[in-house]
């Protein structure tokens, strides 16, 4: 009987970790002052801490902007400044983000 609670317990747990997380496109435009600053800068360069180009994310795939999101929150991708909004950002808010920028916006 133990091992068949434990087995149940395993296959629950195992399925809560499975479920992936929907972005909610309106919930991420509350989110996105952080990145426009940069983001959406003319030319998007920026000049600090030195002069570098950021991505356009409007028109990114969501797939894309989550991952690098999560690579920078967890180091694998390098940049202070995105490193320190990345840890910022809960795993909901990421996909929300996300959504909102890969969404095709009315011009």
């Amino acid at each position: 009987m133990k091992k068949l609670i434990f087995a149940v317990t395993l296959l629950l747990a195992a399925g809560a970790q499975a479920q992936t997380i929907k972005g909610n496109a309106a919930a991420g435009e509350h989110d996105v002052f952080m990145c426009e600053g940069c983001h959406n800068s003319t030319g998007y360069r920026i000049a600090f801490p030195e002069v570098y180009e950021v991505p356009m994310l409007n028109g990114q795939s969501a797939g894309y902007i989550e991952q690098a999101l999560k690579e920078y929150r967890s180091g694998a991708r390098r940049n202070q400044t995105m490193r320190a909004i990345a840890s910022s950002l809960t795993d909901q808010e990421i996909a929300d983000i996300a959504a909102y920028y890969s969404t095709p916006k009315a011009q």
